[in-house]
């Protein structure tokens, strides 16, 4: 489906597709027939740009390089299913599984957990509300039996509360967890393991598309103006190099914030425009001519493109200097007018709104609670909320699809309009119920009884 739209659009001119890069060992692009000769100098320098980043950038350190071919057995398998189930039956099955692909632990792969086996704990203090003693002569005066036998209940209360739960912790990971215990078919199963897959391999290119895009356009540009170009084609290559930086329909462009930034890293790097000195210099003038000379620039954005994703890169290096030098501002639509209008150019406000953009790529970030919420077969789904309400009917639609995968009712825990709820699905219609005043969302996920 993605590829007839992009197609339908080539063809009927409403955009232009100048080339694909695959993030692969050794990286695979592939070039339009139809290009310019100016483009596909173009192009191929871009693409080197991203092959680099793919290559050096630590986020993508645990994608599979062999995913072409991965891919292909993926296809294979499907078609299988395909012959033996029909087109219908598997396609509707993975549209399911496409619409909740999103619901994985993007930060899953860089956590290394230890297989070792914890240290068990001193006897003395180390239950917990009671106090450590030193001298043996003390123990009933700091701690009385009878407090101790009372906090030694609680713990086994919350113990015994965290064995009848399942999973012991919150679950970001809900494809794995669906993957393991939903009560799917093996071809099912399979299925959503193949998406899975796919949604992970895919994650960091979205955790990194505007370092990544600015990255490329930073080389092709300077790759064309300083050794591939020739004179005949600067027309054409200013054209089309200015298109891509032009503002996008959505009001953010990765290629043109993520080039100026490492432009303007290499230049404060350069130039010494960094560190304590320079902050705490209160003269407009000063920091204005301010030019130590140090040339760490490359140096810099080397180091930059090698550790960092698109959330530090905006948190560190996006400061006030740029957003008034770039004109940033943050709009909304005006329902009195119905039109999209300046809404403030506050450096803070702007700094915000990109980086909830980034984080989780905007999305909302739901766990597995519980997967036997009140002893039911329930699934208890919780979703952190960081200010922004769910849509409701992109929220409904998501759960009517976990619940086809689940086969038991569907529980989630919001907050709409400043107040908690739990929304119910159990294959028939949605039920919505207010949580008592002073519960919210988190609470009650850490308490789903």
């Amino acid at each position: 489906m993605e590829y007839e739209h992009l197609s339908k659009s080539y063809e009927y001119g409403l955009s232009k597709i100048y080339a694909m890069v695959i993030n692969t060992d050794p990286c695979y692009a592939y070039l339009m027939e139809g290009n310019l000769l100016m483009d596909q100098k173009l192009v191929m320098a871009h693409v080197y740009g991203h092959c680099d980043f793919f290559k050096n950038n630590v986020w993508f350190g645990k994608t599979n390089r062999k995913m072409m071919d991965q891919m292909a057995n993926h296809a294979t398998r499907i078609r299988r299913y395909v012959d033996r189930y029909g087109v219908e039956t598997v396609e509707n099955f993975v549209d399911v599984c496409l619409s909740l692909e999103n619901l994985i632990d993007r930060y899953s792969p860089y956590i290394e957990k230890s297989a070792s086996k914890p240290e068990p704990a001193a006897q003395e203090g180390a239950q917990p509300g009671v106090l450590k003693v030193n001298k043996s002569y003390m123990r009933d005066y700091i701690n009385p039996p009878a407090y101790v036998a009372e906090q030694k209940k609680k713990q086994d209360d919350i113990d015994s509360t965290k064995r009848m739960k399942f999973p012991h912790e919150p679950d970001r990971d809900i494809l794995k967890f669906l993957t393991l215990y939903a009560p799917l078919e093996d071809w099912k199963r399979d299925i959503l393991s193949i998406i899975r897959d796919e949604a992970y391999y895919f994650a960091p290119q979205g955790m990194t598309k505007t370092m990544n895009e600015g990255w490329a356009s930073y080389w092709h540009s300077k790759l064309m103006t300083e050794k591939i170009m020739v004179d005949s084609e600067v027309i054409d290559f200013a054209d089309h190099h200015s298109g891509t930086m032009a503002m996008s329909p959505n009001g953010y462009n990765p290629y043109k914030v993520g080039i100026e930034l490492f432009r303007d890293i290499e230049d404060r790097w350069n130039k010494g425009r960094f560190g304590r000195e320079y902050e705490e210099c209160d003269s407009t003038v000063e920091r204005k001519n301010w030019d130590k000379k140090l040339g760490l620039g490359k140096e810099k954005i080397f180091e930059v493109r090698r550790i960092y994703n698109d959330v530090t890169f905006i948190d560190e290096f996006l400061t006030e200097d740029f957003c008034i030098r770039n004109r940033l501002f943050v709009y909304k639509f005006n329902k009195r007018t119905g039109k999209f209008e300046v809404d403030t150019r506050d450096f803070k406000a702007i700094k915000a709104k990109l980086l909830f953009h980034m984080t989780n790529f905007g999305q909302p970030i739901i766990r597995v609670e519980d997967a036997n919420f009140e002893n039911r077969g329930e699934l208890l789904l919780t979703h952190l909320h960081e200010g922004i309400d769910m849509q409701p009917d992109f929220m409904s639609e998501t759960i009517r699809n976990m619940f086809s995968i689940w086969t038991r009712p569907i529980n989630l825990v919001t907050v709409m309009e400043g107040e908690s709820h739990l929304y119910r699905y159990d294959g028939k219609e949605f039920s919505q119920h207010k949580l008592p005043t002073g519960i919210n969302h988190q609470s009650r996920a850490e308490n789903p009884s």
